[in-house]
């Protein structure tokens, strides 16, 4: 007698083999067997007509502040997501002394885009430490966790303010190389690290006052516990010195025998040599031994803003940053009428001359578009781009934005698509490339810029059944099998008995990403961007039914804490 059976289903293993018709049998959270299964269980879940999978891996995500108030981390399970590798970019809610929350939570906000009532309203601060906040989440998990630890947090917990001012001493060193061996201990998968984020006074984060001699003691802390994998954020923007951290990041991982990672690579045509330079550059380093992976996002880069809150399009401006962080709605409608503040934000959206940053400045927001309306009578400016708008009411494009957004007391949306990553043929063909990992989803963050769901339903529907970039069981491997090896999560990633039932039952033919919705579902009515999935039918964390497409979430909090593990 088996816990649960998926019968009749066409099976995608993980390994990146042919599929074949067969069964899945669970029990105690484990698949015990997959093929012809004559006996009963306890649940049965009919997949005829539709494929099985082992879940998905999502392996660059910012989930640690929702999961302290969603432990389903909402809508991933709907895209087939049963892993989740949260603490990226040096960011975690632990270690965290009491006195230091509201000053990272503020430092986080900043990075990756989370309202602040968020933080406020939904996160019940009790613990400080790094298996504190474990226990925390512990029983409350509808979906697996790998975490990493952040650079900076461990940084801010040894050093206190200094962390974001100097360089560590020797013993502060040694003091953080002890907090992440406990860290490790209680089930962090690895480490993070930013050479390029700011705080909310746009100061460097605390790891980029790091020595490359503290990166290497907490690297060769990773080595001693088994392996675990570092994680940064680079100068994505710079080819030049993209390689120069791949070079770093070689280095360290002969060392001291870790697996290294680096977010995010994009094909991008402002930096067409970025992409070959990269493989070239790994394909020496893989011949030497070292693990070095790219993580490369699957959809195309696009940004939805509004001029409530701040956004990727506007916030580096001086001006309009200070409008931002303005206290209430009402205060940011005062700026935006007082004749001053609107000339400056004008001048900083729309610069003038023919210098290049100008130039390129103005055909962004001037292609920029209205996306959606709070006033019923604006309908029709639905999909007019603010030149359109501009030229029809007679102003600068931004100013039309402006008065628009005004009447509508800050309302309105607009988005900007197609700023890069948007070659298919040659995105397809980096996502191939087992030179790379499938991943910086952002799963969690910038929320209000644009949904960071469904990059693996896209991946199908855009790379195998769009381009024929690559096959069914070849993207299935892409998002299971090889993200796991990858951080060393010796029982995920494949449908083979002895390994848990994290499982996915889905249509190849139609699995997708849903249209981008706005809602305003987080803790202080805070306003966000998702997706729904389209083509699941059913997600199975460690054995339970979690989600269906006919009924929704289930009452199963079956998620686990999976760090990295050492075969043997």
């Amino acid at each position: 007698m088996f816990d649960l059976v998926v019968r009749n289903a066409t099976v995608y293993d993980g390994s990146g083999m042919p599929p074949y018709r067969g069964d899945v049998g669970v029990k105690g959270g484990r698949i015990v067997r997959v093929g012809r299964i004559c006996e009963s269980g306890d649940t049965e879940v009919d997949a005829a007509g539709l494929a099985v999978a082992p879940g998905f891996v999502d392996i660059h995500t910012h989930y640690d502040a929702q999961l302290c108030w969603d432990g389903l981390a909402q809508p991933a399970l709907e895209h087939g997501v049963t892993t989740v590798v949260t603490g990226n970019c040096s960011l975690t809610l632990a270690p965290l002394r009491a006195a230091q929350r509201d000053r990272l939570c503020r430092m986080f906000r900043q990075i990756e885009d989370l309202p602040m009532a968020a933080f406020d309203d939904g996160i019940n601060w009790t613990w400080e430490t790094f298996d504190g906040w474990l226990d925390s989440l512990r029983g409350t998990l509808g979906l697996n966790i790998a975490p990493l630890v952040g650079h900076s947090a461990l940084r801010m917990w040894v050093m206190g303010e200094d962390a974001f001012h100097r360089e560590a001493t020797t013993a502060e060193v040694a003091e953080m190389q002890g907090l992440l061996r406990g860290a490790l201990g209680a089930g962090a998968s690895g480490m993070s690290t930013s050479y390029i984020d700011v705080d909310d006074s746009w100061r460097p984060v605390p790891s980029r006052l790091a020595t490359h001699d503290e990166l290497r003691a907490l690297c060769a802390t990773l080595g001693e516990a088994g392996s675990g994998i570092l994680q940064v954020v680079h100068e994505f923007y710079d080819t030049a010195l993209t390689l120069q951290r791949i070079d770093t990041l070689a280095e360290l991982s002969l060392e001291f025998g870790i697996p290294t990672t680096l977010s995010p690579l994009f094909e991008a045509a402002n930096t067409p040599e970025m992409v070959p330079a990269v493989l070239a550059r790994l394909a020496e380093h893989r011949a030497r031994g070292a693990r070095v992976w790219p993580q490369v996002q699957t959809r195309p880069i696009d940004i939805n803003f509004r001029l409530r809150e701040r956004n990727f399009m506007l916030m580096t401006l001086p001006s309009w940053f200070a409008v931002f962080n303005l206290p209430t709605t009402e205060d940011r409608l005062a700026a935006y009428l007082d004749p001053q503040t609107r000339a400056k934000l004008v001048a900083e959206a729309y610069p003038a001359g023919d210098e290049p940053v100008a130039v390129s400045m103005r055909a962004r927001m001037g292609n920029s578009y209205v996306r959606g309306v709070a006033d019923p009578a604006n309908a029709g400016l639905v999909g007019m781009s603010l030149n359109e708008l501009g030229a029809a009411r007679g102003v600068n494009p931004v100013e039309a934005m402006i008065d628009l957004a005004v009447s509508e007391e800050l309302d309105t949306e607009f988005k900007n698509d197609g700023l890069g990553h948007t070659d298919r043929t040659k995105v397809g063909e980096l996502l191939a490339d087992p030179a790379v990992l499938i991943g910086a989803s952002d799963g969690g963050a910038h929320v209000q810029a644009f949904a960071t769901n469904g990059d693996t339903g896209y991946l199908f529907a855009t790379f195998v059944r769009g381009t024929g970039s690559m096959t069914t069981e070849q993207a299935v491997r892409r998002v299971t099998h090889e993200p796991a090896l990858a951080w060393g999560l010796a029982d995920r990633g494949l449908l083979h008995p002895g390994y848990a039932a994290d499982l996915v039952v889905f249509d190849p033919a139609t699995i997708d990403r849903d249209e981008e919705i706005g809602v305003s579902d987080l803790p202080g009515d805070g306003f966000r961007y998702i997706r729904r999935g389209k083509g699941v039918h059913t997600v199975i964390v460690n054995g339970q039914i979690t989600w269906t497409a006919a009924d929704g979430y289930t009452a199963a909090r079956a998620g686990e804490v999976v760090s990295h593990m050492v075969p043997g």
